[in-house]
């Protein structure tokens, strides 16, 4: 999780928390609300399947890391609902001694410290070479009624922050890209940046250098990337620009290319569906599974892919800037073949 480990900015024994405090920012915390869907999704089961049990249980985590006793990377049996991700979950032997993870592309990035128990289940489940798989010997443009919506999953936070080292995002063949987001020593983690038990970003320490009261108003970089003529708004004001750029592109190359409008829904799975009135808005009656967008191009799987991925990481403007700002530039560059868009005021990092 992004911010479990213990926080690394605590100065001595007499400025820690008490174990009052702890428990009270953990219940305040998404890991610990049992009424969210990441933790009642799978009530009606009575269990929480294995493949989905690392990251949805507490239980099913401990199982993940060998903190059970059982073997280190595999869940061995369905885990329990209602039992959200809790101290023990992080806090033991194995968690502790975590080093390395495998990501979904299939890549091991060690070294990682404190932050590798919050890789385990901010890596999302896709990545580029997923994509690459599902698209592979295809042509581009054209529609194929197997092809069926990656989703990325939710809160990939660490597949964002490590960048091309994991391949969260789906990199275009012949592109480079960031990896590991470095930032300055002491807010190098999760847990440097996060509280560990609320997962609240600790926006004060962040202050005293950017200057500003939101993250969002903060940049360390000068070029103007989205094409507004403002450089002096925050990157994440970049990101917005250019994540909505994409969103109408998409629909513009789904109308144009595959003759099937397109429409996106945040928060409902599989998020593309038909638009079947062409007004570019999800009701109700459109976002819904037996209208989910069922004419992908390899092209527009692409593309929308990305989409998902930034859209599932709003923190992603913090976490790797510049590998999310080249996803959406690539793209749209990618899908400007066949849309026309004018791609001369955007930048690429």
């Amino acid at each position: 999780m992004l911010s479990i480990a213990v926080a690394a900015n605590s100065s001595s024994a007499a400025d820690s928390p008490s174990l009052e405090d702890i428990v009270e920012a953990w219940l305040a915390s998404p890991h610990a609300d049992r009424s969210a869907e990441a933790f009642t999704h799978w009530d009606e089961d009575g269990a929480v399947r294995e493949d989905c049990a690392t990251c949805h249980s507490g239980p099913g985590l401990l199982d993940f890391l060998g903190g059970d006793g059982t073997a280190v990377g595999v869940v061995d049996r369905p885990a329990p609902t209602g039992a959200p991700i809790d101290c023990v979950a992080c806090h033991n032997q194995a968690a502790t001694a975590l080093e390395t993870v495998e990501f979904p592309s299939g890549v091991t990035v060690s070294s990682l410290g404190h932050s590798a128990v919050c890789n385990v289940c901010h890596q999302g489940r896709a990545s580029t070479d997923s994509v690459d798989r599902a698209v592979a010997d295809l042509e581009d443009d054209t529609v194929y009624p197997d092809l069926r919506f990656l989703n990325v999953h939710y809160a990939a936070a660490a597949a964002t922050r490590l960048g091309a080292m994991s391949r969260g995002g789906f990199q275009y063949e012949g592109r480079s890209y960031a990896r590991r987001f470095s930032h300055v020593r002491v807010f190098d983690n999760c847990a440097e940046c996060h509280d560990p038990h609320s997962t609240v970003v600790e926006l004060d320490t962040c202050s005293r250098c950017h200057g500003g009261k939101r993250a969002s108003d903060f940049r360390t970089s000068g070029p103007d990337y989205d094409g507004d003529g403002n450089r002096r708004e925050g990157i994440h004001g970049e990101v917005v620009t250019l994540h909505e750029e994409l969103d109408v592109a998409i629909r513009t190359y789904a109308q144009a290319v595959a003759l099937q409008p397109i429409v996106y829904e945040a928060d409902t799975y599989p998020y593309f569906f038909h638009d079947s009135d062409g007004d570019g808005i999800a009701s109700e009656s459109e976002a819904v599974f037996p209208n989910r967008y069922q004419s992908w191009t390899p092209r527009l799987l692409k593309a929308a892919y990305n989409y998902q991925f930034v859209a599932k990481d709003p923190g992603g403007y913090a976490h790797n800037p510049h590998y999310v700002l080249q996803l959406l530039f690539d793209s749209l560059e990618s899908l400007s073949i066949q849309t026309g868009t004018d791609m001369s005021a955007f930048r690429r990092p």
